[in-house]
């Protein structure tokens, strides 16, 4: 046998065994389930067997049989706002309509109420998923009998995590929130003094007063969670899982958490082993456009095209905003393609195209495009950055403005406050980002920095869904801190036992030099 051969042989031997794992995959709707789509795509591709749980009422998602098997849980219409996606639409009016009063402590009462209610109101749409299921016997006997050999889930409603405990499957997350708030923040060291809360507008560099505001903001967010979310399902835990679970020990138990963030777009921080950075996995180069499309980016000539999208949750802004929009698009030389489904305002001006959906990717691949004028999603983001186009941001709600501060102090990006903005605001941040040359070179290190990784984000993505469902799980990545009380994580028990050991000595010792001094002074009596 020749020595070629022998080499083969060993290669194919030495390989990890790879077959069509059964993965059960719970997502979340909106723009989570866009991201989960493409992963689906590619585990699909693999030979690997998909099975989709989600809700009637899902927005987006629907039945696929060429790529998953559908498991529909039926839910009664009118429970909640998220039936369908016009709660969302409520709730960007109501914050429109409070932040256009100002920075005011009122204001950001106003908002912080807002979002409390729609955070409470969609956790318990997912309670009542939650119980549909587990009081579905049928259901949870043809899970059970699938035998999954995975769970695949976004932890940002609790539904996968808690049928993966209750089916004793072993868990991978595609995540960057959790129930309470940003992942990292209940897996990872997560030190307040350089590590920003996503929501707080703060860099890694903070002030001794954008500490305290930090720590403040991480306070009210237990206090949210402890008190309007998580009892939601500490509850189902208890009904469904047995008396001793609750929601956090629950998360806890992911074998590998797949986290959308690149530490190009994130601050430096802490990290676990289990741990696996994917940002960006959903980015692919540019597909050709449709004819009409490609022949209208071709009319722009040298001057480009701007291209727009507030994302998939926000059809539209209020038509005073859109109008001031508008107004500025009609002033630039460049053609803009605009994804917008609402009102068509009445100023729109020849060079702009509106169309309900946009071929985002493929558009912002395209080498006229000058700028990308956005809501400050993650995936659109890394879809900027990806593609090296820099960014003006009109950030809404949640994550976006820490999204885009992240890319203003990297020099890629311009925001302007959608609530309170007039056409100029946003012309003068057009006319800046396109005309100096600085933002596109800064988004474009940006790309350059992503790029250049020893594997794409999205074979990282399936090697480690691959490896769990190999081994059955990766318990050894996993640390023990969550078995702890937090008490002894933060070892305040031996705090206090060394501390009282130290008050005991210490004690001892004055009165062992008081006893001392006394037989000292009554043997100095008698000499004398």
């Amino acid at each position: 046998m020749n020595t070629s051969l022998i080499s083969s042989c060993y290669l194919l031997l030495t390989l990890p065994v790879i077959y069509g794992a059964k993965i059960l995959v719970v997502p979340v709707d909106g723009s989570h389930w866009i991201n989960m789509k493409i992963l689906i795509e590619e585990l699909r591709y693999h030979g690997h067997n998909i099975t989709v749980l989600f809700s009637s009422k899902a927005w987006y998602i629907k039945e696929a049989p060429n790529l998953y098997q559908s498991i529909t849980v039926q839910l009664q219409g009118g429970a909640t706002k998220f039936d369908d996606a016009s709660g969302i639409q409520c709730f960007l009016k109501r914050t429109m309509t409070s932040l256009r009063q100002g920075l005011t402590p009122w204001a950001f009462i106003q908002v912080q109420s807002q979002t409390i209610a729609l955070l409470h109101e969609w956790h318990l749409w997912a309670g009542e998923f939650i119980r549909r299921i587990f009081e579905d016997e049928e259901l949870l006997k043809q899970l059970e009998a699938a035998n999954f050999d995975l769970v695949l889930t976004d932890p940002a409603l609790g539904i996968g995590p808690m049928l993966a405990y209750y089916l004793k499957t072993p868990l991978v997350y595609n995540v960057r929130w959790i129930t309470r708030g940003e992942s990292h923040f209940l897996v990872a060291p997560s030190p307040l003094s350089y590590v920003p809360l996503l929501g707080s507008h703060l860099t890694e560099k903070m002030s001794f007063l954008q500490r305290a505001r930090n720590v403040l903001q991480h306070l009210l967010e237990l206090f949210i969670s402890e008190f309007f979310i998580h009892p939601i399902y500490n509850e189902a835990c208890r009904r469904y899982l047995g008396t001793g679970t609750d929601i956090e020990t629950v998360l806890l138990q992911a074998d590998v958490w797949l986290m959308r963030v690149d530490f190009v777009f994130e601050f430096p921080r802490p990290t676990m082993p289990n741990i696996v950075y994917i940002g960006g996995f959903q980015c692919k180069p540019p597909k050709p456009l449709p004819a009409g499309l490609e022949e209208f980016v071709q009319a722009s000539g040298n001057h480009g095209i701007i291209v727009m999208s507030l994302g998939s949750l926000v059809n539209s802004l209020p038509l005073d905003i859109t109008m001031k929009i508008a107004e500025a698009f009609a002033q630039v030389p460049q053609k803009v393609i605009w994804r917008h489904n609402g009102k068509i305002p009445p100023n729109i001006a020849n060079n702009t195209l509106l169309a309900k959906w946009i071929p985002q990717n493929d558009l912002l691949g395209h080498p006229k495009t000058r700028v990308f004028v956005a809501h400050g999603g993650t995936n659109g983001i890394y879809e900027a950055i990806y593609h090296g186009v820099p960014v003006v941001g009109l950030p809404l709600f949640y994550d976006q403005f820490d999204n885009l501060l992240r890319l203003k102090v990297r020099g890629a990006a311009k925001m302007v406050d959608a609530a309170t903005m007039q056409s100029r605001d946003l012309l003068q941040a057009l006319n800046d980002v396109i005309n100096n040359t600085s933002y596109r070179a800064s988004m474009q290190k940006l790309s350059a920095l992503h790029r250049d990784q020893p594997e794409p984000p999205m074979q990282r993505a399936v090697f480690w869904i691959e490896y769990v469902a190999r081994h059955r799980g990766a318990a050894h990545l996993r640390s023990e801190f969550y078995r702890l009380p937090w008490y002894a994580y933060y070892c305040i028990d031996v705090a206090v036992f060394l501390l009282s050991a130290f008050v005991v000595v210490a004690v001892l010792l004055v009165f062992i030099l008081r006893k001392f001094c006394t037989v000292a002074g009554r043997k100095k009596q008698k000499t004398q």
